[in-house]
């Protein structure tokens, strides 16, 4: 939940509530309005916040009466949490805030011609389950709609049942253990080698609450053409979007898969499955042993996260910021445990990690909160080291310095002949405005690798 004033406070809301819309994140924005006999007067900070905000927002409204403040909030918080998630606002103008009521607050449990939980269609459960039975190289991608359900156990349940190997979107991170041996890896863009390359070989798709995003699939022209595919989503909206659906089955994906499960049937994958281990292999050999385990030279960003990760046991909540330490993060941490990846996956908005990181602390005090960073992102919104200063939040802070916005220059790179552009920064000294805000800081460069890192995380 979040306040903001009128005008400029709500307008600042815009790119967070973009960022929400996008990775279904439920958020309950409350902004202040002029009095609503100003409105359309072009009154000091009067904005059109409803209009605004409409295309980025499940639901918005103004509230112009004290009276309706109570039912507004009740609704607000229904919608933008239930059905697939995402951010909702109410706007108040000064005089319904000003104003008296007769309070009484009840939830709200039931809007008319709002369904947010589509009824499961066991017609659909019934043809995907024969697509799968049929198929001798089933793979499953699985979305983020696995952790918003909490479906995780039922589609572990589901894979071993049918030895059905795993791959994760981006937002999908963390649903899967990584040692789980069913778990072939990231995939997408910057994902992993193996579940890149077979996408293009298995014969059914299972696509578990994702929506088949560019970065997963490039060229959707030769996307998994050679597959059938099984997209289960709760939201109709995006079945048939971008890939079409051989077997789509629209319900939450814990109904979906609980009901599945009892529909398919054990079948050997091991060949299939092994396929994916000679690919990683490969990756091993050319890649990740290299940024993994570097013998000399500067510390590496994979060799960072392999650390932290290492130290944290795979158990902390990790906080991405958005580039290349946030792909490098999401490649090498090694996941244990649900909903402990949080990053900006659809908006891709640099200096998410640290007010993301705050909020994160503060939800689970208990746990460890490690904010991986680059640098061009932490001067976004590093403000917020006096927020957590003051609020004495304690989250870890690591940021991952290359003097550049790293996937910009990369790109550069790789697609337009090294013609840098506006890529190279000339950073602050990190340590010292930590310090200015009262947090102690530390930098690591050029030391032996013996004793990298090698404080406590």
């Amino acid at each position: 939940m979040v306040f903001a004033t009128s005008g400029p406070g709500a307008t600042n809301l815009v790119t967070g509530l973009a960022d929400a819309y996008m990775d279904s994140t439920p958020m309950v924005a409350i902004t202040g309005q002029v009095a609503a006999a100003l409105l359309g007067t072009d009154a000091f900070q009067e904005t059109d916040v409803i209009g605004i905000t409409m295309p980025i927002t499940k639901w918005n409204i103004r509230v112009t009466r004290p009276e309706d403040i109570p039912g507004a909030i009740a609704k607000a918080f229904y919608i933008a949490k239930s059905g697939r998630p995402g951010p909702v606002l109410v706007d108040i103008t000064k005089n319904a805030q000003f104003g008296k009521l007769d309070f009484q607050y009840e939830p709200c449990e039931y809007i008319r011609s709002y369904r947010p939980k589509p009824t499961l269609d066991m017609e659909q459960v019934a043809a995907a389950a024969a697509l799968i039975n049929a198929s001798k190289r089933p793979y499953i991608l699985c979305g983020h709609g696995v952790l918003i359900s909490d479906a995780q156990k039922e589609l572990i349940a589901f894979a071993e049942k049918a030895g059905i190997p795993i791959a994760s979107t981006l937002l999908g991170l963390s649903a899967v253990p990584v040692d789980h041996p069913l778990y072939v890896g990231y995939v997408g863009m910057h994902g992993n080698y193996s579940p890149n390359i077979n996408t293009n070989e298995c014969d059914v798709l299972i696509a578990v609450g994702m929506r088949f995003d560019d970065r997963i699939t490039g060229d959707v022209s030769t996307y998994a053409s050679q597959a059938k595919v099984v997209h289960i989503e709760i939201d109709e909206a995006e079945i048939h979007k971008i890939i079409k659906a051989d077997a789509p089955v629209h319900a939450d994906a814990k109904e979906a898969l609980q009901a599945l499960i009892g529909k398919i049937e054990a079948k050997d994958t091991k060949a299939w499955i092994q396929s994916f281990k000679e690919l990683d292999k490969q990756e091993d050999e050319k890649v990740r042993h290299k940024e993994l385990y570097p013998s000399e030279g500067e510390l590496k960003m994979a060799e960072v996260i392999r650390l932290i990760s290492e130290k944290t046991s795979g158990e902390a909540i990790l906080v991405t910021d958005v580039g290349q330490h946030q792909m490098i993060a999401s490649r090498y941490y090694g996941f244990k445990s649900p909903n402990t990846n949080i990053t900006s996956g659809g908006m891709g908005t640099m200096g998410f990690a640290l007010p993301a990181a705050m909020g994160a602390k503060v939800g689970k005090e208990e746990r460890e909160v490690v904010a991986i960073i680059g640098d061009g992102c932490f001067q976004m919104t590093l403000q917020e080291l006096g927020t957590i200063y003051q609020s004495k939040i304690g989250v870890k802070i690591v940021i991952l310095n290359n003097n550049f916005p790293g996937m910009v220059r990369q790109w550069q790179q790789l697609f337009f002949d090294r013609r840098y552009s506006s890529t190279e920064m000339t950073n602050p000294d990190f340590v010292q405005i930590a310090k200015g805000f009262f947090i102690p800081g530390k930098k690591y460069q050029n030391a032996p690798r013996s004793v990298q890192l090698s404080t406590r995380c």
